[in-house]
């Protein structure tokens, strides 16, 4: 039987919702986009006349395709070329839901998505309804078909790993901190010399890039302040061949992408790459770029109608 419109509204009324669960969930905007629009066949499908409450039905369902959809994922990483990072969403982005409270804004971090790859299944899906969504435990347990008590433990256990991956706590910075921190960045990155980034530095700072084997990244990380410098001022020295890669001179910009500051390469209006700086109260500890295209698309498609204003600079 047909969807009436309002059954419809109904549900599109909770598709930022549920994409902003989904995208936490699997780190990827497309493949959330993907389960959010299975979740509408299956309502579709339904007799959501029957059904009791209809955020709670979606939100199972949702729930419940992510997880199976993270067994396959996971597999896929497993021959994954080179480091697995998820796809950044720039600020604006309303996949990144709601950011309210400290506990939402650090759930959809770059840092914390990374993290969030070392949790189970079970884990993931019971602190990101926990933490980002505010649900009970009660519903948490309804959904994952468990009891109540186990999805508070699991949400502990899944807290105390979170905990356990990050080196110390973040900083909480404003958009007018995060552009004087990422111009401060790019100033010493461009300056040709590795002295003034090793002082933004961490003594421990790591730099990750995720290329997917399109575009070469590589596979280890840089680990300590110094290596971490002279590969930043690699990266950012002028070169015809890096030019050649990408299509051009990058434009780039200073920006905010999963609510933390962010570098944006920008060539003839294509995203090339976006690079998420992990901040603390002692420096920058962690640079995360993604520069597989298929992870920029949406990245892309949003920088296109942003008011972006002017690039700081052209790279290369």
């Amino acid at each position: 039987m047909p969807l009436s419109a309002s059954d419809v509204d109904r549900f599109e009324d909770s598709r930022p919702r549920l994409e902003a669960i989904a995208y936490r969930l699997l780190g990827s905007a497309g493949e959330a986009e993907d389960a959010v629009q299975e979740t509408f066949l299956r309502w579709q499908a339904a007799d959501v006349d029957r059904i009791e409450v209809p955020e709670a039905w979606l939100t199972k369902v949702l729930t419940n395709l992510c997880l199976n959809q993270l067994t396959s994922a996971r597999a896929r990483r497993e021959t994954y070329v080179g480091q697995w990072l998820p796809e950044p969403l720039l600020a604006g982005d309303p996949m990144l839901g709601p950011a309210d409270t400290a506990e939402q804004r650090e759930s959809v971090s770059y840092a914390v998505l990374t993290l969030m790859e070392r949790l189970s299944s079970n884990e993931r899906a019971v602190y990101v309804l926990r933490e980002a969504f505010d649900y009970p435990h009660r519903e948490i347990a309804e959904i994952l078909g468990i009891t109540e008590a186990a999805s508070q433990q699991i949400f502990h256990r899944a807290k105390k790993h979170i905990a356990a991956g990050k080196a110390r706590a973040r900083t909480e910075i404003d958009e007018v901190a995060a552009r004087r921190i990422v111009e401060e960045f790019l100033a010493a990155a461009a300056s040709g010399q590795t002295e003034p980034l090793v002082r933004l530095l961490t003594e421990d700072a790591i730099s990750i890039g995720d290329g997917g084997g399109k575009v070469p990244a590589r596979a280890k990380a840089f680990e300590g302040a110094v290596a971490v410098a002279k590969f930043l001022r690699g990266l950012f020295k002028p070169g015809e061949a890096k030019r050649a890669l990408v299509g051009g001179a990058p434009e780039v910009y200073v920006w905010t992408a999963n609510g933390g500051p962010a570098v944006v390469a920008v060539v003839d209006g294509r995203v090339v790459g976006v690079m998420c700086l992990e901040v603390t109260a002692e420096g920058i500890a962690a640079l995360r770029n993604q520069v597989n295209p298929d992870k920029l698309e949406r990245a892309t498609a949003h920088w296109a109608v942003a008011d972006h204003g002017e690039p700081l600079f052209n790279a290369f």
